[in-house]
Parts: structure tokens; sequence; C-alpha cells
């Protein structure tokens, strides 16, 4: 008795795979459209817009009309008191821009979940963050130069002597400063974090900048100390390049320390969402 095979069922032909592909990265016009709504967004914004370019140069105007602070005087080296305030105004205009302004933006951004929705687009969350330091980083630059340009119409303060070692100064402590302002994004979790946050980081600040009492007129161990803060060691430079010798080296290091620290920090605690 012969025992029929069962006929073998034809295999289903299987579905080719459909390639992966990658996820488009944003181009050229993409960033210059999200640089171009955050302008916009940051144009719209008076209060920042003084804060930032206002009120450094409002400041170095006030205490530039007092008479005593237009008189040369001995224990600084016959300079005036308005001469060192001016690059405590430039300082003081990127301070306002890193810890008051950029921080509150970004976390609020995270906190309504604008970024966390931007990663499911071709526009990736990072071009937020990118247009932002971009802007306010032209705004610390441009507060710099009003209140370099108000400090020499208005109260006949010298322009820096040695202009290559002023505008390193600027540049590194640009850096430094939106790394810091990226940082306190990163650690805050909410726009009142940032805020709060912000706000005790602005008086240390403004402390080791100078504004209350310029480093030049410190006591020496007090000096020291501030000069190892980056707000303080861009004080000391920018001050050196304003008479004309190069920026001490140790205090460029310094800020570029800092600015690598605070980007490697600011790279490891960021969130999206």
């Amino acid at each position: 008795m012969t025992t029929a095979t069962p006929a073998r069922t034809p295999r289903t032909p299987r579905t080719p795979r459909t390639p992966r592909t990658a996820r488009p990265v944003p181009g050229g016009p993409a960033l210059a459209a999200v640089l171009k709504a955050e302008g916009r967004l940051f144009l719209r914004e008076p209060g920042s817009l003084f804060w930032i370019l206002g009120f450094p140069t409002a400041l170095l105007v006030i205490l530039g009309l007092i008479p005593s602070f237009r008189e040369s005087n001995p224990d600084l080296g016959g300079r005036r008191v308005i001469d060192l305030y001016v690059p405590v105004a430039v300082l003081l205009g990127m301070i306002m821009a890193s810890i008051q302004a950029m921080p509150p933006v970004l976390s609020s951004y995270r906190e309504r979940g604008i970024l966390r929705r931007m990663s499911t687009t071709p526009v990736r969350p990072l071009a937020i963050l990118g247009a932002q330091i971009a802007l306010h980083g032209a705004a610390m630059i441009v507060s710099a130069l009003i209140a370099i340009t108000t400090g020499r119409l208005a109260f006949g303060v010298a322009l820096p002597f040695s202009r290559p070692g002023y505008v390193l100064t600027m540049l590194l402590m640009t850096g430094c400063a939106l790394a810091l302002g990226a940082t306190l994004a990163a650690i805050a979790a909410t726009t009142k974090a940032a805020t709060a946050i912000g706000s005790v980081a602005f008086i240390l600040m403004m402390f080791t900048s100078g504004v209350w009492l310029p480093v030049q007129a410190m006591p020496d161990l007090l000096r020291t100390v501030v000069g190892l803060t980056p707000f303080g060691a861009a004080a000391q430079a920018l001050d050196q390049a304003m008479l004309g010798t190069w920026p001490n080296w140790s205090y460029l290091g310094i800020m570029a320390l800092w600015a690598a620290g605070l980007t490697g920090a600011a790279s490891r605690w960021f969130r999206w969402e």
C-alpha cells in the first residue's frame, strides 16, 4: 500500500524590506527660517532688548554724570572712575543676555513641550538652541559697541589701545557667557527655576565683573580670587587691553577653561524634555 505524499504548500514570497532612510538633517533654508522666526520673537520683547542693549549704557551714563567720576584719581594711576566702567558696561550686557534673558526662553520652550515636538520634525530642536545662541551672542556684541561708543563720545573715554587683545577677550568672554547661559538652562527644569537660579548668578557675576566696585580698586587678595572667575578675568583682561598691553595669558586661559567646562556641562545636562 502506497502512502500519498502530501503536496507542499508554495512559500509566499517575502515582501522586500523598505530600506531605512536617515532622518533628514535640516539644511540652510530650514535653519535660516528658524533663526528668522526666533529673531522676530526676540525683537518683540522690549524688556529683554532694554536690559541687554540699553541698561548697561544707561548705567554708564548715570555714573558719568557724577562729577567726581570724571576727575582723575591718583589712587587709580591718574585714571578716572568712568574710564574703568566702560569695560564693566561691556560685561554687564553679556551678563544680562546670558543669565537673565536666554535661560528662561529655553526653559520655557522645554516646559511647554516645544523642543519635544520639534524632535519629530526634520528641523531638530538643536536649531532653536543654535538660533538663541546666535541672537544673544549678537546682542552682546551690539551692546558692547553701544557702551564703547557712548563712553567715547559722551565722556571722552579712550578707545582700547590694544584692539586685537580687546577683541580677543570679548570673543572669548562671549563664548564663555553663552556657555554659562546654556548650562543654567540645562539645570533649570522650569522657567521659574531658570529665573531664580539666574537671579543668584546675576548678583554674583555683577560683583565679579566690577559693577559694585571696579576690580582694579579691590584689595589684592579679593582681586586675585575674583580673577579666577570668568567675568573677573575678563574685567582685568579688558582693562589691560584698554591701557595698551596684551591681556595676560592667565586671564585668557581662565576664560577659555571656563568656556570649555561650561560647554561640556551644558552638553551633558541639557534635556529636550
